[in-house]
């Protein structure tokens, strides 16, 4: 086992060691987080005797998870009790099904979407009476998903009487609440919300996941919400075995949660916290580390620590500042040319862009130069809803005898045209023999 730990430099052979009471890791990009936190795990296991059912590992993304699982199964080896390696919510999933008769839902209770979300908030705003024109089921939903990240309840939710669309959201969600009980689904965001509500009113349950999971590990700790933070806390607070791995520099979830505090006061939520920086990056060449600390280190309220490499210098960064997004497209595609004419490949090229609406300019010119290229993680850009619907407008302008772009904009936005208002003028233009525009004006 020791072996296997000389694989680790100093500052990471720390962490994995440090197992008793609450540990801060911050883990630069690529500093060997994953291995780290793999390692430890390990550590816990084989060096130190616990029992892997009494180990939990939570992180994001199930691609996460699994690949944390195949990392320690690849240590340990595979005929064993396995500790539990797991998402956020699929973790609070496992517990919601054995205790959720305890908060009034049945075992089998499902997990609805957002399709199926906005279907119960309009429900919601029909019985209320409130109309689409005001407020948009998907405006309401965010308010209310926000107060779930934020691990509050209808009960707690208390708005200023003077915010019309946070009040209204505030009777919906109790309304929407009771739904989805009604239903007997819930959400992702009660997922981890429900799961606050059952320990804070069954103690005796809290205890015995308290003594099942004795030694907490979280990934990717700058990005858990406040909702997060109480559960992990409330699961930690006998033992205090926990470990979390993050790095404030990469928080860029705030929009949907994400709760940077969670980080930056570790060591005053958990006193007696060990603080370790793994600073040595494996990944980078020496010009991206100095360009990205020249850059990150003017953020405020971060903590200081500088990442460094043996790696070799790199190559040199160029720095094109065009006169618009038009000459910026056209740019990167002629170097992607040039690049091209070297040998490079094109799938060894990639563009990165802050927003997805800045690759519409970026297509264009890939289109105009045929230059191949792939959109990952996003749309095109006229394959999004959105411009599709600005399209059909403009083809129906040109021409409106376009039934197709006719009708998908007909209600779009929502004017109170439904299906069953389109059937009919849809039948009425058959039986007279008009297009859909002529009839829709007579």
């Amino acid at each position: 086992m020791e072996q296997f730990l000389n694989d680790l430099n100093p500052p990471q052979k720390e962490a994995v060691k440090s197992v008793d009471g609450p540990i801060l890791i911050f883990a630069g990009a690529g500093s060997g987080k994953t291995r780290v936190l793999t390692y430890r795990i390990a550590y816990l296991i084989k060096e130190k005797g616990i029992n892997p059912l009494q180990i939990l590992a939570v992180t994001f993304t199930n691609k996460a998870a699994d690949e944390m699982k195949e990392r320690v199964r690849k240590i340990l080896g595979f005929n064993r009790v396995e500790p539990l390696i797991s998402t956020f919510h699929s973790f609070a999933l496992r517990i919601l099904r054995i205790h959720a008769i305890k908060l009034g839902y049945k075992e089998n209770f499902v997990i609805f979407d957002e399709d199926d979300q906005i279907k119960v908030i309009k429900e919601c705003m029909f019985i209320q009476g409130i109309g689409e024109r005001l407020f948009t089921p998907q405006t309401l939903l965010k308010i209310i998903e926000d107060a779930k990240n934020s691990g509050i309840t209808p009960d707690m939710f208390n708005p200023d009487p003077f915010n019309i669309p946070m009040k209204q959201a505030g009777v919906i969600y109790h309304l929407y609440q009771d739904k989805l009980k009604e239903l007997n689904a819930m959400d992702f965001g009660d997922l981890i919300l429900n799961n606050i509500i059952l320990f804070e009113r069954y103690p005796d349950i809290l205890k015995t996941y308290q003594e099942r999971f004795r030694y907490v590990l979280v990934d990717e700790y700058q990005d858990t919400n406040a909702a997060q933070y109480t559960l992990i806390q409330r699961l930690t607070a006998k033992h205090k075995n926990l470990c979390v791995v993050g790095d404030d520099d990469q928080s860029i979830y705030q929009w949907r949660g994400a709760d940077i505090r969670n980080i930056l006061q570790f060591e005053q939520d958990f006193p007696g916290a060990k603080i370790i920086k793994l600073e040595q990056n494996y990944r980078s060449t020496k010009i991206i580390l100095n360009a990205a600390n020249a850059i990150v280190k003017n953020n405020k309220g971060r903590k200081n620590k500088k990442l460094w490499t043996e790696n070799h210098e790199g190559e040199a960064i160029t720095c094109y500042i065009a006169e618009n997004e038009f000459f910026e497209a056209n740019y990167v595609a002629q170097k992607i040319i040039e690049l091209r004419e070297e040998g490079i490949n094109f799938r060894d090229i990639a563009i990165f862009y802050r927003i997805n609406a800045q690759s519409r300019v970026l297509e264009e010119e890939m289109v105009r130069l045929q230059i191949p290229y792939t959109i990952v993680g996003g749309f095109r850009f006229y394959e999004r809803k959105e411009i599709k619907d600005i399209l059909a407008y403009l083809r129906v302008i040109v021409n409106p005898y376009d039934s197709i772009s006719l009708k998908r904009i007909i209600n779009t936005p929502p004017r109170g045209i439904g299906k069953a208002t389109l059937t009919k003028i849809e039948n009425y233009s058959k039986s007279k023999g008009l297009s859909l525009y002529d009839s829709i004006k007579e």
